[in-house]
């Protein structure tokens, strides 16, 4: 994937309650991101869209999409496939989400 920009990358933060708990106890923030997006542009992103933070470690997961039915039609339907990433700061650094 090239990305020119890191939005492109980035899609949107996840806010969930265990979200919240991994920025509170170990500095951690989740992000949902393009699933073509790789850690280090992962990486790049988050530095360039909050210049003054520094990233210590990313993680990543993928997520298939979930096919469900779909009543009357006869034919499946399914959600979006999609990565999660989670980006560890360094000590001291935060990111104003809300």
């Amino acid at each position: 994937m090239k990305a020119d920009h890191p939005y492109q990358v980035i899609k949107a933060p996840v806010l969930s309650e265990a979200a919240h708990i991994q920025t509170e106890a170990h500095n951690k923030y989740v992000f949902k991101v393009v699933p073509s997006a790789n850690k280090n542009q992962i990486r790049v992103a988050i530095e360039g869209i909050w210049p003054d933070v520094k990233v210590v470690r990313v993680n990543t997961m993928n997520y298939d999409g979930k096919v469900s039915g779909r009543r009357g039609s006869g034919r499946p339907g399914s959600s979006s496939k999609w990565k999660k990433a989670i980006v560890t700061l360094r000590d001291g650094d935060t990111i104003e989400l809300i």
